[in-house]
């Protein structure tokens, strides 16, 4: 009888899954679940519809899923709940997507984590569980160093006029949006967070540009300002960075630790790779 697990990371984006089979791997990825956009049912669909034809049959005893909202338990129940209607025998294991990335980055020692991807967030982990969180609190109110926010300021500086005409050209070139569209979707569409942190690739494709430059070096200085300066003896521990801004940015991100003196640990672009070595462990 094979060991079988399911192992998912799920943000506002897209999710990550690895089927684990005997200690074998099979990677794939489907929309992102977040409890905050999608209800029960429509969770459910998305696995029905997505996760179940990479399967081939295999019906995991174990489930382990990391998703964004799942630190609230009505939002953990909600998760469990569609999941236990696909995978009706399997034992559903819902945990925050923090405690992936604390798992994944510090395995069993102590450690500071942090997500720098669509959203941000970071917290103290013990080798065991959370033991302090310096919360995100969303792209609107904050989410610094957040592929959300460093859009948002993209934006900011295109709609104000602020950018030189090459840049500008170079934006209207990619994007081909009106400022009446861009308002639309930010303040009228569903998504938003994800619509802004769409624009963060045209910082990564223009590093060098003094604006492009300050956008970055600005939002990642203000999450470790407003966050990680708060944690107590941050000096005494390794930091770690998970997410697709931690990964495009870790150039900016080592800089920043030498110049407040903290010790980077892992930069990872998701935190599959260390949930598996963790849960094979």
């Amino acid at each position: 009888m094979p060991n079988i697990s399911l192992i998912a990371d799920s943000g506002s984006t897209k999710t990550e899954w690895c089927l684990l089979i005997n200690g074998k791997t099979k990677i794939f990825h489907t929309l992102g679940l977040s409890p905050y956009f999608l209800n029960k049912n429509q969770i459910a669909e998305v696995v029905r519809r997505e996760v179940l034809p990479k399967m081939k049959d295999q019906i995991p005893e174990q489930i382990f899923f990391y998703g964004t909202g799942c630190k609230s338990p009505l939002n953990k129940k909600l998760i469990k709940t569609a999941l236990i209607s696909v995978f009706k025998s399997a034992k559903v294991n819902v945990f925050d997507d923090l405690t992936g990335v604390a798992r994944s980055s510090c395995g069993r020692e102590r450690g500071i984590a942090c997500i720098l991807g669509t959203g941000s967030n970071s917290c103290f982990y013990n080798g065991n569980k959370i033991i302090k969180n310096s919360p995100g609190l969303g792209f609107i109110l904050g989410d610094e160093g957040s592929g959300a926010v460093l859009g948002k300021s993209l934006i900011q500086h295109y709609l104000y006029d602020i950018f030189e005409n090459d840049l500008k050209e170079k934006f209207d070139k990619k994007f081909n949006v009106t400022p009446e569209e861009i308002l639309d979707h930010v303040y009228r569409k569903p998504l938003p967070n994800r619509y802004l942190a769409a624009f963060a690739i045209f910082l990564a494709e223009n590093r060098g540009n003094y604006m492009i430059e300050n956008i970055i070096a600005d939002g990642l200085n203000s999450f470790f300002y407003t966050h990680l300066l708060r944690y107590k003896d941050v000096q005494k521990y390794p930091i770690h960075f998970t997410g697709g801004i931690a990964w495009g940015f870790r150039d900016i991100i080592l800089s920043l630790c030498h110049e407040y003196e903290l010790k980077p640990g892992n930069i990872y672009k998701t935190p599959m790779k260390g949930l598996i070595n963790y849960h094979k462990g």
